[in-house]
């Protein structure tokens, strides 16, 4: 009795976890091979295999989405990579007020993402924008940008939101990892006679690649999950050339209410997360064992 004790402690948590995650992945998993529609309730019983799957395959406007997710990706990673290493190598020359320089650091990743696209939806717009009022009275520009109309503008405009809002992950956990690193390597170093450059390139950035791989698989599955930032600043637009995975699918499923069919797109990204996840995770298994 006393043995099964643990168990029965944490039956109520397995019953929530059960009915807030569980069952709603088999229910999506399944209406994924349904022709389920929002105004057809009837349809969930409808079953179609795969058709949902090979349509998509069949469907560019996926692909488009498929290919700009990955792009938005690939560019948004590597610039908060380099902006978080920056960061966090310059916080750690400071020898006075690094508390509170780190408190400030974390401020942009402390606004939600919904609040974060309405202020930057507002510094972009063509008429009002604080950065189209900057390039006209502090560079001459003579007519205002058209941030948010067009396609790769528009594109930019949002990686610029998405990476100020959480480069400080990246900072952050690089600086855990300059703060945690042995001064006798870098000693050593400079005895032999490597410049900064050599020491930074040789010693420091080996030791930092497990913090890094760690940053990346967590922003990868965060910024492959992008959509509030995307829904408000853009809407997937103009003509559809900012759309994401995400905001495809909530457009599908809710604005079109083809559930099914949307559903299905969600299994493909969850897909696509996990392959990045495994690549990250092969990587920082490499580092760890380069650093051991």
């Amino acid at each position: 009795m006393r043995r099964s004790w643990p168990y029965l402690l944490l039956l109520p948590a397995l019953l929530i976890v059960a009915l807030v995650v569980l069952l709603p992945l088999v229910f999506s998993l399944y209406s994924s091979f349904t022709a389920y529609r929002l105004t057809r309730p009837d349809s969930l019983t409808s079953f179609i295999g795969f058709a949902n799957y090979v349509r998509l395959f069949q469907d560019m406007d996926f692909w488009w989405a498929f290919g700009r997710t990955i792009l938005f990706l690939t560019i948004v990673l590597n610039a908060e990579l380099l902006l978080g290493l920056g960061l966090a190598l310059l916080l750690e020359q400071v020898t006075r007020g690094q508390r509170l320089l780190r408190t400030i650091l974390m401020f942009p990743m402390m606004f939600s993402p919904i609040l974060v696209g309405f202020q930057f939806k507002f510094m972009f717009n063509d008429n009002i924008g604080i950065v189209n009022y900057i390039l006209q009275h502090g560079f001459g520009m003579q007519e205002s940008v058209p941030w948010l109309v067009d396609g790769r503008l528009a594109l930019f405009a949002l990686a610029v939101a998405e990476i100020w809002n959480s480069t400080p992950v990246f900072a952050i956990l690089l600086l855990a990892g300059l703060m945690s690193m042995p001064l006798d390597p870098i000693e050593a170093a400079k005895v032999d006679g490597c410049s900064a450059w050599q020491a930074f390139r040789h010693v420091t950035l080996p030791y930092l690649m497990p913090f890094v791989w760690i940053a990346m698989t967590i922003r990868s599955l965060e910024v492959g999950r992008a959509f509030d930032i995307v829904k408000i600043m853009t809407n997937g637009g103009p003509g559809g050339r900012t759309e994401l995975i995400w905001t495809l699918m909530a457009r599908t499923g809710y604005v079109d209410g083809r559930m099914g069919l949307a559903n299905a797109m969600g299994y493909i990204s969850i897909i696509l997360s996990m392959a990045f996840t495994v690549h990250f995770f092969a990587k920082l298994s490499a580092a760890r064992r380069h650093v051991c």
